[in-house]
């Protein structure tokens, strides 16, 4: 498990190379939720989401002959853009694996920033080929199954924890796992009595599926959220959340875009799916602890495209 002083350490180590970014009260939300709401704004982070911390923990971390080969990563976008701008930022030679369903933006991002981009059928076939890469020399720098990587996303978490008023629930969206893995570990630390709920999207609910089996099992992604669609979980992220987490909701996808569209109108961001999910879930955490309640949500990025927004929005009749 990761204690809160890896996490510091984190962070001391990470400062200078990412933003801090701003925790702040949301009136919009706060009207539309009922209850007061403080939102920690990841999506103003480098690389718009906040994969750059855990890729910079990462990467620092190199020895000089795993900088020298290089290193690799599967994402199924914010990762591979975090990793590639990073890596190009610390002069590291980075290979990026997405399934041909990450965001063409995605794609485009990790691209410009120099990284070798190779794409694959799916996210299980993108992780196997990075396998064969690990294997010929280059160094992985996985998006979740990675202590230091989970300490680095952690400090999301003391930062919220510093800068926050009083909160008794806070929302983080789960892929992989290892955001709320280091913000739960983190803020559970700081702040004993919070209640951590993880948010996923149904065909990306591989954290769920692991809690019903008692441990981490394969899915077949189908959800919109690339962003979202992990394979799998890890054990490391298992752990943290069956021991840290209050529970793990499950939205459909359609909720995930009309949340985008709800964040843009009443808090003025710009959203993905995957943080969009936050409020459906919120609607339904409200609804079991009641209406003294005080979130605050991680909302981890911002990268998705005005086309892919207008595609969704049209496909699931949100206009």
């Amino acid at each position: 498990m990761i204690g809160v002083s890896e996490i510091e350490a984190a962070a001391g180590r990470i400062a200078g190379h990412v933003v801090r970014t701003p925790t702040v009260p949301s009136p919009g939300l706060s009207a539309l939720l009922g209850v007061p709401v403080t939102a920690k704004l990841e999506l103003l982070q480098r690389t718009g989401s906040f994969k750059a911390r855990g890729a910079t923990a990462r990467l620092l971390a190199l020895t000089e002959a795993e900088r020298a080969a290089g290193v690799v990563a599967v994402s199924g976008g914010n990762h591979g853009i975090a990793l590639a701008v990073m890596a190009a930022a610390l002069d590291v030679k980075a290979t990026v694996v997405m399934p041909r369903t990450a965001p063409a933006r995605s794609v485009e991002l990790a691209r410009d920033a120099g990284a070798s981009v190779r794409l694959t059928d799916s996210m299980a076939s993108a992780f196997e080929l990075v396998g064969r890469l690990r294997d010929e020399g280059l160094t992985l720098v996985h998006p979740f199954d990675d202590p230091v990587v989970i300490a680095a996303q952690g400090t999301v978490g003391l930062e919220f924890d510093t800068d926050a008023g009083e909160l008794t629930d806070v929302v983080v969206s789960i892929g992989g796992g290892g955001l709320i893995a280091g913000v739960a570990a983190a803020l559970r630390a700081r702040r004993p009595g919070l209640r951590i709920w993880g948010v996923e999207t149904e065909g990306a609910a591989a954290m769920s599926e692991a809690l019903r089996a008692g441990g981490p099992v394969p899915i077949t992604p189908s959800s919109i959220v690339t962003t979202l669609s992990a394979p799998a979980v890890s054990q490391l992220t298992y752990d943290h959340v069956a021991a840290l987490v209050t529970e793990v909701l499950v939205v459909p996808d359609r909720e995930a875009v009309r949340g985008c569209l709800e964040f843009a109108e009443h808090a003025k961001l710009w959203v993905e799916p995957a943080a969009g999910c936050l409020l459906p879930a919120s609607r339904r955490i409200l609804e079991r602890v009641g209406d003294d309640a005080r979130l605050g949500l991680v909302v981890c990025g911002g990268n998705t495209a005005p086309a892919e927004m207008a595609r969704w929005t049209a496909d699931f009749g949100l206009l």
